[in-house]
Parts: C-alpha cells; structure tokens; sequence
C-alpha cells in the first residue's frame, strides 16, 4: 500500500543522503586534512620557539591562549572591528537568527539573552520559513507567466495560435494552452542561473571592499545565501567602510535575495530529487516483479502462463497511465503547475494559508488517481504544498 511505499521512498532517501555523505567525508578528508597537519605542524614549531625565546612555560602560554579564544568567544579581536551589540550589530545579529544563517561571529553570553534567543528563534525562523515560501509561491508565478508568454509566441510563431491578441472565438488556443505547464527543470535552471547572477554581483561588491579574492567571495555568497553559515568569512564586519551605509544597505539586499533564491532553488531540486527517487523505485520493483515472476513461472510451470503474467502486470501500469491521463488530460514529463493555479495561488491570504494547512494535515487537497498517490509529492506548507500537489497529479516517472 501507500504505506510500504513511503517507507521504502524514505528508506531509500536515507540511504542516499548518508552514501553522500560519506563520499563527502571522504573527499573533504583527503583533501583538507593534510593541510590541517602542516599547519599543527607549523605552529607547534613557533609556540615552542616563542615559548623559548621570551622564557615562558608552555602550560603558562596555553592558559592566555584559551582565554583569548573565550575573549573571541564574546566578541573581542585583535583587529578593530564594528561593536557586536550596539543596535545594528544586534539587527545583524537577529537577521541571521531568523534566517537560519547563523555565522557564529556573535553569541549570546548571558543566560537571559540565551532563553530569549530560543523563543525569539522559534517564530522568528517560523516567520521567515513562511516568508521564504510565500516568495517562492510568487516567484514561480511570475517565472510560470513569463515561460506562458514564450510559449504562446512559439505556438503563434507555428500557426497553430491566430496573430491577433483576442481570445474570444477561437477554441484551438484553448485547446493549444490548457494542457501546457511549465518544465520544473527549466524552473529549476532559471533559479541557478538568477543565483548565479546575484552571487556574482554580490563577489564584485565584497572583493574591493572586504579585501576578499573574488572566489572567496562566490565562497561566502553560496554559504551565506544557503543558509550554512559557517563563519570564517563574515561581510560588514570592519569598524569603518568607505560609503558605510550605502554598503551595509547593499549587503543586506544581496544576501536577502540570495537567501530567497538559494531558498527557492533548493525547494526545486528537492522535487527533482523525488522524481529521481520515484524513478529509481519503479525501476527496482519493475527487476523485482520480473523475477518474482520467473521464480513463479518457473515453480509452478502448468498453473501460470507467461503471457497471463505480462499482460496482468502490463494492464495495471498502463490502466494507471491511461486513467490519470484521462483525468487530467495533460500529463507530460517534468511537469509542474498550470498557469491557472499559480495565477490563483498569488491571491493567498491568511485565511487561505490556513484551510490549505488543515487540508494538507488531513490529507485531501484535492482528488487524485490511484497513481498519483503513490508518487510521493504529497505534504508542504505554501507555495511547496501547492507544487507538491500538483506534481502529484502532473508528474511521470522518467
């Protein structure tokens, strides 16, 4: 049942996700680690020949190391940078809270700042979850209009569309239009390349001002506009900026659009994911049933005839096919949502957010075939619920 299958869907993922990561280890091992030697290597050499030359015990020099890495811990460097907790470095502060950026260059050190932090965080990264969606919601609906707009000026390039704008008689663009949807992968190469676009602006801004060499720049854009945050590279962090605020204010719009794009795109390939993860299964149950089959038509030579077996099997899939065809009547391969829903979908209010959630809970957005169920695109929250959806209902395996 749709039971087994969404296990066997989230099983397979898992093991996915921890195979990745494994290779990931493994190339990032083989690459970082022998650096990181060198560089033990290197300063073991000079704490021992500081240590030696200004007459210091080495247990003495640890114990002001370690309390300048808590120094650092609260916000004190070396070099002169910008104060940590004045109005706007606590906005900055906030404004990676809630975007789940979290750089680690700031961190709360009282206990009252640390409680406040977790209900502070809890709506706040709630909100802009919400606020991420509710852009990607729109976002697609512009990109769905604007691909509309090409297509109805191939088809009329083609004569299949009349030349004049009016829409009244004519059924054959009717007929033309209404099973079109737009690819999710052209979505998807859209959204790169509108990433690529705003990390690259954003590289040509940070590298004469932070001092940063163009790649790493692109490095901070993709960890700060996905959202991991490491902290290694920081932006606006300098006590003084040559045009300080006209930066600071650019900084913030680069990383704002970054984050909602990266946001966008991620939502994408997750549905291209899934696709993959559908197409995989139904490959492993087509080699499974295969040799099921033989086994049995092997055991039990006089009671099950091959062609009983291929056509049983055969009727199945393709009665699936045919009636979710039927139904919708446009299903084509990478296909995401019509231009009418996403034209509706814009008018979302709170009310509306709020009956798709109890909808989506309860499990009946809306009706869908046999087939449909059992791919895997159910479930989201905003724009994510609604492309979920109708994937469900549009989407074929590859």
């Amino acid at each position: 049942g749709r039971l087994n299958a969404d296990n066997a869907r989230f099983l397979l993922l898992a093991v996915l996700i921890v195979l990745y990561m494994l290779c990931g280890a493994a190339v990032f091992s083989a690459i970082e680690l022998p650096t990181e030697r060198e560089a033990k290597e290197r300063w073991e050499e000079r704490l021992e020949n500081f240590t030696r030359r200004h007459n210091l015990s080495r247990a003495e020099l640890r114990r002001f190391l370690r309390e300048y890495e808590e120094a650092s811990v609260a916000g004190i460097r070396v070099d002169d940078i910008r104060p940590r907790w004045d109005f706007t470095g606590a906005f900055y502060f906030v404004g990676t809270v809630v975007s789940t950026i979290g750089f680690g260059m700031t961190t709360p050190a009282t206990v009252g700042g640390k409680i406040f932090l977790i209900f502070y965080g809890l709506i706040g990264c709630a909100g802009t979850i919400l606020f991420f969606n509710l852009f990607l919601e729109r976002l697609i609906t512009v990109i769905a209009y604007v691909m509309k707009s090409c297509h109805e000026r191939q088809l009329r390039r083609k004569g299949v569309l009349p030349h004049n704008g009016r829409r009244g008689s004519g059924t054959s663009e009717v007929d033309s239009l209404a099973g079109w949807k737009p690819s999710v992968y052209y979505v998807m190469l859209i959204l790169c390349v509108a990433s690529l676009i705003i990390s690259c602006c954003a590289s040509a801004m940070y590298t004469p001002i932070e001092g940063w060499s163009y790649f790493d720049s692109l490095y901070f854009c993709f960890v700060a506009f996905s959202t991991i945050g490491f902290g290694d590279l920081v932006s606006s962090q300098n006590i003084k900026y040559e045009s300080q605020g006209l930066y600071r204010f650019g900084n913030f719009v680069f990383i704002l659009m970054g984050v909602c794009c990266i946001y966008s795109l991620f939502n994408v390939i997750s549905i291209v994911i899934k696709q993959s993860i559908n197409w995989i299964l139904k490959k492993l149950d087509c080699r499974c049933c295969h040799r099921c089959q033989r086994k049995l038509f092997r055991s039990r030579r006089n009671v099950v005839m091959p062609g009983n077996v291929r056509s049983r099997r055969n009727i199945s899939i393709e009665t699936d096919v045919v009636n979710e065809s039927d139904t919708d009547g446009r299903r084509l391969s990478g296909e995401m949502i019509s231009m009418k829903d996403f034209l509706a979908s814009n008018k979302v209010s709170l009310a509306i957010m709020q009956k798709q959630l109890s909808e989506t809970a309860n499990g009946y957005p809306r009706q869908m075939s046999s087939n449909s169920k059992q791919n895997g695109f159910s479930g989201g929250v905003g724009a994510l619920a609604i492309m979920n959806n109708r994937l469900a209902e549009t989407s074929v395996d590859r």
